[in-house]
């Protein structure tokens, strides 16, 4: 029987069977259930509180302690998951002492054997030399968050990569303009050369409606687009949701274009490319990823009892895929006031980390392949996913009472970028249009609020059909759950009878 230890390499007590039945980002717990069932039906009920505090449970002194126990573990099995059925206990057991041996070694033989002749090159060296102490240190003492795959350690070097990111936010909030564009100058000297007014133009000429202008506008950047669209679809999995933000985010574009001149677009842009062939196809591939992982059976063999050399191979590389997919339930009949405020909140919330990337780029004048910005979407790419899922059980399950702490400093870069581009992009900001703010702002709450009560209403409908069929009632009904089998009495007739 293969051991069950948690992400540090510590075995783990036996108590934390209890953990695999939590809801978390793998969901294997249920796939795991003779019961169980893909799509919806599979997401896990939210537990639901008594007006007196308790659980259902009892008021006793155990039923607490219990419960207590639960919401732990719960946080726990969110914020550092566990690793189950480890197999090659070598990549999964601690190596602290070696870790910092040759660590010391490396930063002792590059200290003294380099040429410390250019100022430059000594400060990139110093620098480097802190980011990766700083991300052994990440390793060694931060949490993984909900994922385990390809291994623990990754989700927290990114962790760390996040905090370095937040830190740095911090310092460059209390540097003025010009210093910070000395920075940027320092990192990459071909930044003097660019202006912003160098970007492409896409709102030009609108009555032109070629299909050279039209493939000339389908650039990397709609690929780009497209691929993202995908992705978000596979975080949020929620076509409702989705289609909200799809919708804001045009109404976004139209709402800052005065200040934001590449958001200026020809409405064929804008309609067709953006929203249907971007958006919807993006949407629907991610989605349906998404239908077919949940589909999928996962069964992992060790590597060890794999005979083959290509079989190897191929387990090697599934290791970089999900270990198991459970279905998301962002909303159901019976969500609450506070659910629904937070799923709208996500949606406001998004906006704002999509328009952080935007302003920054245009505030600090970088062209739109820099790789500051590439890099920065990649990692924000990457470090939304444990966030939302940390948000996600936040949100939808009641024994979970702090966010995580990946969703909690994501939720602080978010704040810190938009203080840094306000700070620094005053004159921009001076010819903000207040009256174009408020209506952003209310259509923003509006538009929220309506997708995600039809969202509601759609689950409400598709649960009154599911109730009201007749193969349901059927199989509900107690005749058909307990009726004798034909020419046998039951129990109850049989004593009647007597």
């Amino acid at each position: 029987m293969k051991k069950r230890t948690n992400s540090r390499g510590t075995p783990s007590s036996s108590g934390d069977a209890l953990l695999a039945t939590t809801s978390s980002s793998a969901g294997d717990a249920e796939r795991d259930h003779p019961a169980y069932k893909s799509g919806a039906a599979s997401a896990p009920a939210t537990p639901t509180k008594r007006r007196d505090g308790s659980d259902g449970s009892g008021s006793s002194a155990g039923a607490r302690r219990k419960r207590k126990d639960e919401i732990a573990q719960t946080f726990v099995i969110v914020n550092e998951r566990p690793v189950d059925d480890i197999s090659l206990d070598f990549f999964y057991k601690p190596h602290t002492i070696t870790l910092l041996a040759v660590s010391v070694l490396a930063v002792m033989y590059f200290a003294f054997v380099r040429n410390e002749a250019n100022v430059d090159e000594n400060l990139w060296a110093g620098l480097l030399c802190i980011v990766f102490f700083f991300l052994i240190v990440s390793v060694i003492a931060f949490p993984n968050g909900p994922f385990t795959r390809p291994h623990p350690a990754v989700w927290r070097i990114l962790f760390g990569c996040s905090v370095l990111y937040l830190l740095t936010l911090q310092f460059l909030m209390f540097q003025n303009y010009p210093t910070i564009r000395s920075i940027f100058y320092w990192i990459d000297p071909k930044l003097k050369n660019f202006h912003i007014d160098m970007e492409k133009e896409y709102g030009v000429n609108c009555s032109d409606i070629s299909w050279d202008r039209v493939k000339g506008h389908l650039d990397v950047f709609a690929w780009g687009h497209f691929l993202g669209w995908a992705f978000k679809a596979i975080l949020i999995r929620h076509m409702g949701i989705l289609w909200a933000i799809s919708v804001m985010w045009e109404i976004t574009e139209i709402t800052f274009a005065h200040l934001l001149p590449n958001f200026i677009e020809c409405w064929w842009d804008a309609l067709i490319l953006d929203v249907i062939i971007c958006n919807g196809l993006g949407i629907w591939m991610g989605l349906k990823i998404c239908q077919i992982l949940e589909m999928r059976e996962y069964k992992w063999a060790s590597i060890k009892d794999i005979s083959t050399t290509t079989g190897k191979i191929k387990r090697a590389m599934l290791q970089f895929t999900p270990e198991s997919w459970s279905a998301i339930r962002w909303l159901d009949p019976k969500s609450t006031a506070m659910r629904f405020a937070a799923v709208i909140q996500l949606v406001i919330f998004w906006q704002v980390t999509e328009l952080n990337t935007f302003f920054l780029k245009h505030i600090f004048e970088m062209p739109p392949d820099h790789f500051i910005v590439i890099g920065r979407l990649i990692f924000i790419g990457l470090f939304v996913a444990p966030s939302v899922r940390q948000y996600y059980v936040y949100v939808t399950d009641t024994r979970c009472k702090r966010v995580g702490t990946q969703c909690w400093v994501y939720g602080a870069i978010m704040v810190s970028e938009a203080i840094l581009c306000i700070k620094n992009g005053k004159e921009l900001f001076e010819r903000t249009q207040a009256i174009n703010i408020v209506l952003w702002l209310t259509v923003q709450v509006i538009i929220s609020v309506a997708f995600v009560y039809l969202a509601v209403y759609w689950q409400q409908r598709q649960l009154k059909k599911v109730s009201s069929s007749p193969a349901k009632r059927k199989e509900t009904s107690p005749a058909s759950s307990s009726s004798p089998s034909k020419g046998k009495l039951s129990p109850q007739k049989e004593k009647k009878l007597k």
